[in-house]
């Protein structure tokens, strides 16, 4: 650590995305949650940041996550104010915790360049972590990761960016550059092709994923496009879950022809702790959502929903009050879709 106040490290501007612009090495986020909440003792091993969550997430068939970072030495970042970066040799941060696919089609994940992606996909590979959304190219970016459970069959994800999630329109694989699969707009042809690209590699007893990256960081608006391309998805791709993401915070889900849609699942990690702008959200407060699904139809069995919070940078099992507000706002925004939920124990809340 430094000995630098966090005053004089930072201007003090409300918006986070102007917070960030100023920060120039990850100490500095140290700095800014330690005065948030106090002194992180370091160092720290490679499970501390999973807290409470670990032993949950190890006991899962499966585990899958949108990994919003490079994974790169590169010095070489793109001109776009806000470049996240994962040192490679960190790789155990996502092994230790069983991760078995990263979603990659995200605004973040060419951050510092083709090289950059390169390396992440390397290191990845190296790790046996499977991934999808983003490749050496187009037929690399559009292909699914495959997530194979001894005993129970196979889990396809399919990742996909949109133009909404603030993905720069030239960062889509082609033929010859590496890139992500960005869906580019909304025409039935453009849905059609990716729902028959799944379709087609979905094989009896699979469980199909679509995980996509949508929409701005803040707000539980639910836009109609994204209705539509969930449903169109679950009706012509065969789709079994919707894994939404970007929002900062949760957002509604929804239960489709028996299937699992969640519209924004908030952040899981994040660096915004001690990072002022829109504490009304409550980005510090998540959920892990445990899915079970039928293998013959991919129809939803069971979910359990359970409530985390980041804290120290770390997830942490938040206070009893807190539980009941992420209950509360799941209630409040999935209203719309006739959605319920209640509480399994005092830890965990599911459908009702």
């Amino acid at each position: 650590m430094t000995g630098r106040g966090i005053d004089q490290v930072l201007p003090h501007p409300s918006d986070p995305v102007l917070y960030e612009s100023y920060i120039k090495n990850s100490q500095d986020y140290v700095l800014l949650a330690e005065k948030a909440n106090g002194p992180i003792l370091q160092p720290v091993n490679y499970e501390y940041i999973w807290g409470t969550a670990l032993g949950p997430m190890q006991r899962a068939d499966c585990r899958i996550i949108n990994l919003e970072t490079s994974i790169t030495y590169s010095e070489n970042h793109m001109d776009k104010g806000i470049n996240y970066r994962m040192h490679p040799e960190n790789i155990p941060c996502l092994t230790v915790a069983k991760i078995d696919c990263c979603a990659l089609a995200n605004n973040h994940i060419l951050d510092w360049g083709p090289d950059g992606l390169t390396e992440t996909l390397e290191t990845l590979e190296k790790g046996k972590i499977a991934y999808a959304g983003a490749g050496r190219n187009r037929a690399d970016a559009q292909a699914p990761g495959t997530i194979t459970i001894e005993g129970k069959g196979r889990v396809l994800v399919f990742s996909i960016g949109l133009p909404s999630s603030g993905i720069p329109p030239d960062w889509k694989a082609s033929e010859r550059k590496p890139g992500v699969n960005l869906l580019s707009d909304f025409t039935p042809d453009t849905i059609q092709y990716f729902a028959d690209q799944i379709a087609c590699l979905k094989q009896p007893g699979d469980i199909t994923v679509a995980s996509i990256h949508w929409g701005g960081n803040w707000g539980y608006e639910i836009p109609e496009a994204q209705k539509e391309l969930a449903h169109w998805l679950i009706d012509g791709g065969k789709v079994d879950i919707i894994h939404g993401h970007s929002s900062h915070h949760v957002k509604a889900l929804e239960i489709y022809n028996k299937k699992l849609i969640v519209y924004g699942c908030g952040d899981f990690l994040n660096d915004y702790e001690g990072i002022s702008g829109y504490e009304s959200y409550r980005d510090d407060l998540g959920l892990m959502y445990f899915v079970q699904a039928n293998q013959t139809n991919g129809q939803l069995i069971s979910l359990k929903m359970v409530p985390t919070q980041i804290k120290n940078f770390r997830i942490n099992q938040p206070k009893r009050k807190d539980r009941k507000w992420l209950k509360l706002v799941m209630n409040r925004e999935s209203r719309r879709f006739g959605t319920k939920f209640k509480w399994i124990d005092d830890h965990t809340f599911g459908l009702v």
